[in-house]
């Protein structure tokens, strides 16, 4: 049985009991790891190809250690005019070894909800007259009603502020 499997961002052919190394992932070693995202399963000759990931498939792994990769020499140069430029680079990775394949049950576990950002309604008097107000009236206002930090206003935009 083996399963193609996207993690951190790359598709891994991976099988039970197979070590893979991938870019560094977050969490600590010898934690436990699941992928949701399985987007080919091979099950004793039946294949299972996602449109584009399969419901309920999961590959759960352990991380063993994170370590650094081999250093490249990235070397730049432009012949005759004295361009050079030498860098080095080693890549973050983690090493996991891959525990289970499971085809059908595993729940996907929910992303993590952003909170909407809290807006606050700004109600002007329909007495006031703010086109007749300075800049510095209408900024005071502004900080009355709430509207904070914009130091750089004109003041058509702020009047459009607040009156929304």
């Amino acid at each position: 049985m083996y399963a193609i499997v996207e993690i951190a961002g790359q598709q891994f052919k991976v099988a039970k009991d197979q070590k893979v190394y991938v870019h560094r992932l977050q969490e600590e070693e010898e934690a436990k790891v699941s992928f949701n995202n399985v987007l080919l399963l091979d099950s004793e000759g039946t294949v299972t190809v996602g449109a584009p990931a399969i419901e309920g498939a999961e590959v759960t792994a352990k991380i063993l250690r994170h370590l650094q990769g081999d250093k490249v020499i990235v070397f730049k140069k432009k012949r005759r005019k004295g361009y050079r430029k030498k860098n080095g680079h080693r890549q973050a990775l983690t090493e996991i070894q891959i525990e289970t394949i499971v085809a059908s049950g595993a729940k996907k576990s929910a992303p993590a909800k952003k909170e909407a950002p809290k807006t606050e309604n700004v109600e002007v008097a329909a007495s006031e007259d703010l086109s007749s107000m300075t800049v510095a009236e209408l900024k005071a206002l502004a900080k009355e009603k709430g509207i904070s930090g914009y130091t750089s206003l004109k003041k058509a935009e702020l009047i459009e502020a607040l009156t929304k």
